[in-house]
């Protein structure tokens, strides 16, 4: 493909990512939330365009989004690319949506040549993968993948909404959430374009990057538990402040995480009663934690809860941590890690950055039921989940095409191994 069509076909998918931007719930950025009216509208606007590109298309009792164009024979296993439209709250416009748009245009140019591929090709648009709305996250990947969990259905949003609620509001039977599962004989593997989300290619001043691996999550809420007393007649020395106390903690967190080369972050803090003249009685806080190995993740949470629990019993006060979520780390696939190299090849970059993803992804969730890889896209002072969130047209372009030529690849690759 010429660079002026490579060029066009990005600012098609810039153009997209505008367009969705603007289907949100918040007034002045971007907010849609799974099984919320944004999300129907966006699956509607997503499924226009894959329906565009020449695919067949549907949506799973998970929310999800799909289009299917058929290979050289009907019913054959598919290779999946794809990634999702939910998003955190003020969020910027490419995270997990470029994802997606770019699958679309591949599936756009390649559907013309759809009757030589040795498998069927499909778009995926998953559905909360952020976790936003329900305080989990990989909701609509983990269904996909056959794991989803009965207690979900009882969480609950802020306005008390349940999943199973929402989810019947949405249209979708949660009697039939199993029909949602794929299964892996039917699947050849998923590829995943993604920002990278960080700031190691534009420090390397690279386009495009080949993840090795995906670290795996665990999230919790956690509750420093004091005494509220009169901020004025409280001496000091009687004073049991759940919000100095959690202050340390929040410190801990970072200290530890820094020392053991893992990733915590606490980023909700909430004190209760919450007036200005009351000494705080209870602080409620988020805590993620995140490390390259699964093992070094769980280390690291056993050193903050540790130390914040010496901490808050200095100081007379109660600690508790109840997790919320959990993910174990994913190694992308080396064969089809190798079409992703290969197709970044095709680009230019002979020797592309190899990199582990500090942020979770669907490919995890996806994992447990096919061989996945991805390919990581610069963006602008590696900052996401923010309105700043940036990427160039030029990086979009050359995203487009290594993704169509790792497809290529796989197709090559798998022709060559399963000759009739």
């Amino acid at each position: 493909m010429s660079t002026s069509d490579a060029r066009r076909d990005a600012q098609r998918v810039l153009d997209r990512c505008d367009e969705l931007a603007a289907v949100s719930a918040l007034e002045g950025g971007v907010e849609r939330v799974h099984l919320s009216p944004e999300h129907a509208r966006a699956n509607e606007v997503a499924a226009r365009w894959m329906a565009g590109a020449g695919m067949r298309t549907w949506r799973d009792q998970a929310g999800n989004q799909w289009g299917r164009l058929e290979g050289n024979a009907p019913g054959l296993p598919a290779l999946v690319l794809g990634s999702h439209l939910d998003t955190v709250t003020d969020a910027g416009r490419y995270d997990g949506v470029l994802g997606v748009l770019t699958a679309i245009e591949v599936a756009g140019r390649l559907a013309p040549r759809a009757a030589e591929l040795p498998f069927a090709l499909e778009v995926v648009a998953f559905s909360d993968e952020e976790g936003t709305r329900f305080s989990t996250a990989l909701m609509g990947s983990s269904a996909v993948a056959g794991a989803w969990r009965e207690e979900w259905w009882d969480r609950a949003d802020d306005a008390g909404t349940t999943v199973r609620e929402a989810a019947a509001a949405f249209g979708l039977d949660p009697a039939r959430i199993t029909e949602a599962a794929r299964r892996p004989e039917d699947l050849v593997g998923y590829l995943e374009l993604h920002i990278e989300q960080g700031p190691h290619l534009e420090a390397a001043d690279r386009p495009l990057g080949v993840v090795t691996s995906i670290a795996g999550a665990r999230r919790f809420t956690g509750r420093v538990v004091g005494e509220a007393r009169h901020a004025g007649g409280t001496p000091y020395p009687k004073r049991r402040d759940a919000l100095v106390g959690a202050s340390e903690v929040v410190l801990a967190v970072e200290r530890l995480a820094v020392e053991r080369g893992g990733i915590a972050t606490v980023g909700r803090l909430q004190a209760h009663p919450g007036g200005v003249n009351v000494v705080p009685g209870l602080v409620e806080f988020s805590l993620d934690v995140r490390a390259e190995h699964d093992g070094e993740r769980d280390a690291l949470v056993e050193a903050i809860a540790a130390d914040a629990r010496r901490l808050c019993t200095a100081r007379g006060l109660g600690f508790e941590l109840a997790e919320t979520h959990r993910a174990a780390g994913v190694y992308c696939d080396a064969d089809l890690t190798a079409s992703v190299v290969a197709g970044i090849a095709a680009t230019g970059d002979a020797d592309p950055l190899r990199i582990w993803s500090r942020a979770g992804h669907d490919a995890m969730a996806v994992a447990a039921i096919t061989p996945v890889a991805m390919v990581f896209v610069r963006c602008a002072d590696g900052i996401s989940h923010a309105p700043a969130e940036s990427v160039t047209l030029s990086d979009v372009a050359t995203g487009l095409d290594a993704l169509e030529a790792a497809v290529l690849d796989v197709a090559t690759r798998r022709a060559a191994t399963h000759r009739p």
